[in-house]
């Protein structure tokens, strides 16, 4: 075997032109994949960051039903203060989350005295809403970052929109599922910004404040959002707590609880699916460079070293033998192809994370773009190139052992 890997590299060293060719166009295709893996893939980490952080949290947890009616905010699909309990109680125990926070979610009339317009409110303990968000703090741009008994977080554009500012003294009406009508002063404590362009309209007030305001008689919750300690094991943690949850029942017999995770939540988890995508037909566009590349240099190499194939053929030299030279041959050219791609494709990314690149995301702006690529996703593309290569080799190699040596010999 030692013999017959000298052999190959001493072919492909005939032949340096076309050799230096068909590594390049390997090297090109694994740079370009490995590039856009790691931007591709920084984009789409930060953007479900943004999103599930500011906002959403991981994993969230309704009432069955609610989620149908989520944009009318249905305060009769609440969770009962027992039910909620419940839930808590058994998130408790869950050693793979981070944190949660109860929230109460309702529409209601906001005023400055001058005009009023609708606006849609977020109740929340503040300890437990900053960090199961972390990046809520970072949204609001002006005055203070927390949330007190008796202020509120006034969302960006209705602040604009209606000149308030922080100081500013408002009232907002909303009517509870009784559909008594209630009103309350709160005092603005800040602006926040939204991270999905205009149309954000979410405000943040305490949620002892929501329930003085819609007269519940206990605290009822519409959601509870859950973050991980490991991202990565969303799937793993939902499908638990489904499974952990769906054995509490309604009156009905039906589940009582429904799990989402922010997948199902939000319409950007289409973005990042059109990633995946995009992505997935890249990685064949690599896999078709490679596969014509290297099938193209062993046909034309069979073909311009029939005589010494029919040579060593004719010395006693093994079909197999003939096939393995070949194979090793495209080998070599994959290996060499996937190491250099992958060196240089390194040296690009820490280029793009030297030269400080930033880009905005709904409202976020001067977001700082980290090209990072796994150790996992760059054995994935060397592996495939090389893979790709042996099989594209196989049919020149096939078609060499199969020579007759005497017809092989008489070639012109």
């Amino acid at each position: 075997m030692g013999n017959l890997f000298k052999i190959a590299v001493r072919n492909l060293l005939r032949y340096k032109r076309r050799t230096l060719l068909t590594a390049s166009l390997i090297t090109i295709g694994v740079v370009f994949v490995i590039v856009f893996l790691a931007v591709s893939g920084s984009f789409k980490n930060m953007m479900i960051g943004q999103i599930t952080d500011s906002m959403l949290g991981h994993v969230q947890v309704h009432r069955k039903g609610y989620v149908a009616s989520i944009d009318n905010l249905p305060l009769n699909l609440n969770m009962k203060a027992g039910a909620a309990e419940k839930v808590k109680s058994m998130l408790d125990k869950e050693a793979a989350i981070e944190a949660y926070s109860p929230r109460i979610k309702f529409g209601g009339m906001f005023s400055n005295f001058v005009e009023t317009t609708n606006v849609r409110l977020v109740a929340v303990y503040p300890e437990k809403e900053f960090a199961t968000v972390p990046l809520l703090s970072s949204r609001i741009t002006d005055g203070e970052k927390s949330i007190k008994r008796g202020e509120i977080l006034v969302p960006n554009l209705l602040a604009k929109g209606m000149n308030v500012k922080v100081g500013d003294t408002v009232v907002v009406v909303a009517t509870n599922k009784d559909g008594s009508v209630n009103g309350k002063q709160f005092r603005v404590s800040g602006v926040v910004e939204g991270i999905t362009g205009p149309g954000g309209r979410d405000g943040y007030i305490h949620i002892e404040d929501a329930v003085e305001l819609l007269r519940m008689e206990e605290p009822e919750v519409s959601e509870i959002a859950i973050r991980l300690k490991d991202f990565s094991k969303l799937n793993r943690f939902s499908e638990k707590i489904n499974g952990l949850l769906g054995s509490e029942l309604n009156k009905q017999g039906k589940p009582a609880f429904e799990v989402h995770t922010w997948e199902n939540l939000s319409p950007f988890y289409n973005v990042a699916r059109m990633i995946d995508m995009m992505t997935f037909f890249i990685k064949l566009m690599l896999i078709a460079i490679v596969l014509i590349s290297i099938m193209n240099v062993m046909i034309m190499a069979v073909y311009e070293r029939i005589r010494e194939i029919g040579t060593i053929a004719a010395i006693g030299t093994l079909p197999g033998k003939i096939l393995s030279l070949f194979v090793i041959e495209g080998f070599l050219l994959g290996v060499t192809g996937a190491v250099i791609g992958d060196i240089a494709g390194m040296a690009i990314i820490s280029v793009i994370n030297l030269s400080k690149i930033t880009f905005n995301f709904g409202q976020q702006t001067g977001l700082l773009l980290t090209a990072t690529i796994t150790p996992a996703d760059l054995m994935t593309i060397s592996v495939t190139v090389i893979v790709v290569s042996v099989i594209a080799s196989l049919q020149p190699a096939f078609k060499a052992s199969r020579m007759e040596p005497i017809k092989a010999l008489r070639h012109v």
